[in-house]
């Protein structure tokens, strides 16, 4: 049985984050919009090039959790303000993706990642950790709720021409002193 590990992307994980990233959110959501809202969504969230000039930015910070040769999960974090004035955060960190392939959901990768995404986010000296949850992902707001994330507020998440309620979470990063 070959365990998990974790790892941070290289340029050649590309394309495994690109097919990880589109079937994740087609199975937890895909039935929710019309084909074409729903395949341009993807393409342009999740589209090669995409990915790419994500894994080369250094604003952005990827984290694999692979077993053996399979992408079975990644986290992804982006610097800066993505939410607006939804909060009073000075140096705000966007948890963006969060994804599990879920044939491996509930074997403690969501945790590992979101351990791993606290402490990316404090080294980066971010203040606070904000992500967005769409309204009816109850198992999601739960999950967050584990970590310490508080609703800030409602916004709109578009998938091509569908509008979605979704809700605006964030965790207050607590500044740890040296020893």
């Amino acid at each position: 049985m070959t365990a998990i590990t974790y790892r941070d992307a290289l340029p050649e994980d590309r394309d495994a984050l690109v097919a990880l990233g589109r079937a994740s959110f087609d199975a937890a959501f895909g039935h929710l919009y019309k084909p074409e809202d729903l395949a341009n969504f993807l393409h342009s969230a999740h589209s090669p090039e995409k990915i790419a000039k994500q894994i080369a930015d250094r604003r952005v910070a990827y984290r694999l959790a692979v077993k053996g040769d399979k992408l079975v999960g990644y986290c992804k974090l982006v610097e800066g303000a993505q939410f607006g004035d939804h909060g009073d955060a000075k140096r705000p960190i966007a948890l963006s993706q969060l994804y599990t392939d879920p044939r491996y959901t509930g074997r403690g990768i969501g945790a590992a990642l979101m351990d791993w995404a606290m402490e990316e986010s404090r080294s980066r000296r971010a203040d606070a950790i904000q992500l967005s949850v769409w309204a009816e992902n109850h198992d999601a707001q739960r999950f967050y709720a584990r970590f310490g994330f508080e609703k800030i507020a409602d916004i709109d998440f578009w998938v091509g021409n569908h509008r979605d309620d979704e809700l605006l979470y964030e965790l207050k990063l607590k500044k740890i002193k040296a020893a």
